[in-house]
């Protein structure tokens, strides 16, 4: 059977709360630098660092890396897990899942933990396809998750779709409930039918991500971008995050609530040292109308922001910025110094780092020991590159 096995007999219930997260981030607090964890929604105690589960190939030994990465780090202070329908076939949702019980028998508290999964590209059966078309007519459209319309390359995106992936996110993990359901990089689907077109469907799978929430089957949910939230403002693939915010609230009031009932709550987009356009371009309006950046707009609007790409797929753990090694001479070697860039920035929430060696972890570990940049320290790495 591989690496599950027959696998548990019910799905792990809960979700994060203040008190377990609290409670979870004291618990480790004399390990790490105060600034390790930071505040969803004023209450929950997220890690500043976590864990992505992207990189590998799609077999057994990346698995059981995977599931032993999760096992340490939630029970090393890094309470935040992310994935998505698709990684790596769907296997990093499995493995995820093993790791995560291994953590709970240790005496994690499942509630202490943030688990978010992302959806929109169609998880493909374990190897590429010469023709992902043909697959997506015969299991999405000929099987009603979807329409032609709902397609750009193996995007899928509708109401029916995200619901599959948000169910076989939870199967897969073994919970009864997500913390949190990303739609993942809408922006592809732009191209292919036009901005307008895009908010129309975005505006109908909010609606099926409250329902979600009332379900009981995610608590919050949010948009995960590559390019949409860093480009400039006219750019054809640029979103607005007040335009999503008003999606959400039309989206709460079609399902019986208010407005202000609305579960949009995070997004997620690159950023590191040679990808800073989430801090430094003013591309975003408030919900009052003044010009910010990603960052800044996120933090007006309510939303927090999760980092992608914290190492850029690995490339800055292997070439170093100079600036960053004049700033933080102390620091073991350079992917140390990405990390230490990120989770020192203001308004960044969490930095995914994604991991599929394990020995790559004590890296993380390290980071998460050392005080972050002074705001003065941080904002002078700007001006230095300016010069």
């Amino acid at each position: 059977m591989g690496l599950l096995g027959a696998g548990p007999a019910g799905p792990i219930p809960g979700v994060a709360t203040r008190e377990a997260t609290l409670a979870y981030s004291r618990s480790h607090g004399s390990a790490f630098d105060p600034g390790h964890y930071s505040d969803f929604q004023g209450r929950i105690k997220l890690s500043a660092i976590g864990l992505g589960t992207f990189p590998g190939l799609a077999d057994d030994d990346t698995d059981r890396a995977i599931a032993d990465i999760v096992h340490k780090g939630l029970t090393n202070g890094l309470n935040v897990i992310d994935t998505a329908a698709h990684y790596r076939y769907g296997r990093s949702l499995r493995a995820i899942g093993v790791g995560l019980r291994r953590a709970l028998d240790d005496g994690v508290d499942r509630r202490a933990l943030w688990l978010m999964s992302k959806g929109g590209f169609v998880t493909l059966p374990g190897t590429p396809l010469a023709d992902p078309a043909s697959y997506i007519e015969t299991e999405i459209i000929a099987k009603g998750l979807g329409r032609p319309e709902d397609c750009a390359g193996t995007q899928v995106l509708s109401p029916a779709h995200i619901r599959a992936q948000i169910d076989q996110s939870r199967a897969a993990l073994g919970v009864e409930t997500l913390d949190a359901f990303l739609i993942d990089q809408p922006e592809v689907q732009i191209p292919a039918v036009g901005k307008a077109a895009l908010i129309d469907k975005l505006g109908a799978v909010f609606v099926a991500l409250e329902e979600a929430v009332r379900a009981g089957a995610i608590a919050y949910y949010g948009v995960s971008s590559f390019q949409a939230f860093r480009v400039a403002t006219d750019d054809a693939l640029f979103l607005s995050l007040a335009s999503l915010v008003a999606l959400a609230q039309k989206a709460a009031k079609a399902v019986g609530g208010t407005e202000s009932d609305h579960h949009f709550a995070l997004i997620e987009l690159p950023f590191n040292a040679v990808m800073p356009e989430g801090f430094s371009r003013f591309n975003q309006i408030t919900g009052d109308g003044g010009e910010a950046s990603t960052l800044q707009a996120a933090l007006a609007l309510k939303l927090y922001t999760v980092a992608s790409h914290g190492l850029f797929k690995g490339h800055l753990a292997k070439q170093p910025i100079d600036i960053l090694v004049q700033a933080m001479p102390r620091l073991a070697n350079d992917a140390q110094r990405a990390l230490q860039f990120n989770r020192s920035t203001p308004g960044l929430g969490t930095t995914l780092v994604g991991l599929s060696t394990p020995a790559h972890l004590d890296d993380v570990l390290a980071v998460a020991r050392t005080q972050v940049l002074s705001h003065s320290a941080y904002m002078a790495l700007y001006r230095r590159t300016e010069n």
